[in-house]
């Protein structure tokens, strides 16, 4: 702002360079990526999966799908609230449902697996909360996302240029 009170507009940063193009380069991986997210998000409700993918991509530091994950989860309906609270769930539990509370911990114990293991009492959770096909599902999703966030961090694809349901 300037000392009249009129807002200047200053350019934004440089968008980095994507590093490697890598689902053109190795296009049988992409596409056996895509089938298996596919078939991991089948009998998961569509918000809870993409709160899923949201949650480990933020722990992941993963531009590229928290742009295309806050996108469909939006274009699912989920609300903003939500979205913007999913960084601090743990202070804002009474956003999301005890189901969902227990997939996103479980999505944390899973995507955070430098800390040794999955606790027994975050797997009970989720346990307690899911049937075991439905489980066995989320634990197929939270895998695909922590797959999908390595190649995007270690290729450093742009964040920003999603459109949602683009790689339905």
């Amino acid at each position: 702002m300037t000392n009249t009170g009129t807002t200047t507009t200053a350019p934004y940063a440089a968008e980095p360079p994507v590093r490697l193009e890598w689902a053109r380069h190795a296009p049988e991986v992409y596409k056996a990526m895509i089938r298996l997210d596919s078939a991991a998000r089948k009998g998961l409700d569509a918000k809870l999966y993409e709160l899923v993918k949201i949650r480990a991509s933020q722990l992941n530091h993963c531009a590229f799908c928290l742009d295309m994950h806050t996108k469909d989860a939006l274009a699912a309906g989920e609300s903003v609230e939500r979205i913007v609270q999913l960084g601090a769930w743990e202070e804002s539990r009474h956003f999301y449902t005890e189901k969902e509370l227990a997939a996103i911990e479980l999505t944390e114990a899973v995507t955070v697996l430098t800390d040794g293991f999955v606790p027994d009492e975050v797997y009970a959770r989720a346990a307690a909360q899911f049937e075991e096909p439905e489980l066995a599902q989320l634990i197929a999703a939270i895998t695909v996302i922590n797959a999908w966030n390595r190649f995007g961090v270690t290729c450093r694809m742009t964040p920003g240029h999603y459109t949602p349901g683009q790689h339905a």
